[in-house]
């Protein structure tokens, strides 16, 4: 029986990756199949640094359909790491289905290894192909409207920046003071060695304005 792994996918913390999972358990139950697992992850699709869906490959057996919502949920990659993407699923004999790829819904119920699965998975490989390429100039482009923005925006002085998560930053500079080390900070929370040097920075600078006072005082 064929097993469908449904790989759901947002960029930030911030969406909701598991948005689309009833629209994938409805295409499958529609047509009798049964959803193995759900593997959703906030990653970027335009990086190859995405756990949940390496471990969709290895969890997968010959034949088994790779489900997604969007063509871009699986892939913003460029030519090279798209190829190499295509490499691992064609490695692990997995097919893919996405729901806006009306040409790849045939092989969710197609026989593996008939005529017609044949012809179904080239053609279906041609539209994997442009529809990977679209995805990829529409995040190019709003890679580049959004620079020309930002820097429309410092020109008129009007350019704030990403507002600081607060929260977050205090629970970090109080694992700075207590001694923890960068890497398992960093570990931990997600944020980048570059935020560390900031705000270890900024706990250097409130410990030395403290010891000042301190100093004034007596």
């Amino acid at each position: 029986m064929t097993l469908l792994r449904a790989y759901l996918r947002a960029s930030t913390k911030e969406q909701d990756a598991s948005r689309a999972r009833s629209d994938l358990a409805k295409f499958a139950q529609e047509r009798g199949l049964r959803v193995a697992g759900y593997y959703a992850e906030n990653e970027s699709g335009a990086s190859l640094q995405r756990p949940e869906l390496f471990r969709l490959l290895t969890d997968s057996e010959p034949g088994d359909i790779l489900l997604v919502e969007q063509v871009d949920r699986l892939s913003r990659l460029n030519a090279d790491d798209w190829e190499r993407l295509k490499a691992e699923i064609k490695a692990k004999q997995v097919r893919v289905v996405a729901l806006d790829l009306p040409t790849s819904w045939m092989l969710a119920t197609a026989e593996r290894d008939d005529v017609q699965s044949r012809i179904l998975e080239a053609i279906n490989g041609m539209m994997l192909d442009m529809l990977a390429a679209i995805a990829r100039k529409d995040y190019e482009d709003r890679r580049r409207r959004q620079a020309q923005g930002i820097e429309s925006a410092k020109a008129r002085g009007d350019y704030k920046g990403r507002p600081e998560d607060e929260e977050r930053n205090a629970a970090i500079m109080k694992l700075l003071a207590g001694g923890q080390s960068w890497r398992s900070i960093a570990a931990a929370t997600g944020c980048s060695m570059s935020t560390l040097s900031r705000l270890a920075k900024r706990l250097r600078e409130a410990e030395a304005s403290k010891e000042g006072r301190n100093v004034v005082e007596a």
